[in-house]
């Protein structure tokens, strides 16, 4: 990925977690906003009723604090991430992001849509 990577209005859909199965006909799906470096989001679907995240774009990667209500419960839960860009063969981006929920290290993979 280029070192000037722009997320700004793009959509991203998950495709795989270890921290929840991920259906595939109701994903998770992540909306980017970018002011430079500053980047910001909402998210939501699957096992998330609304979510949040703001961070910053560093190169190719992308570092995140994030915080979201969980459908089982209403749970809120809190954690920091680091996603690498990748490009797909198709010119798609891919985010494969470590995160932390608590001290629980997890690894997920977003596609753009």
């Amino acid at each position: 990925m280029p070192a000037d990577l722009s997320l700004d209005g793009l959509r991203f859909a998950m495709v795989s977690s270890t921290a929840s199965a991920v259906d595939p006909h109701h994903p998770t799906t992540f909306e980017y906003h970018q002011d430079g470096r500053l980047v910001w989001g909402e998210y939501l679907g699957d096992t998330v009723t609304e979510g949040r995240f703001v961070g910053e774009v560093a190169g190719p990667e992308v570092r995140i604090s994030f915080a979201h209500a969980l459908v089982s419960d209403g749970s809120v839960v809190r954690g920091e991430a680091v996603s690498r860009a990748e490009s797909d063969d198709d010119g798609r981006i891919r985010l494969i992001e470590d995160f932390l929920v608590g001290d629980e290290p997890h690894v997920s993979v977003c596609v753009q849509v």
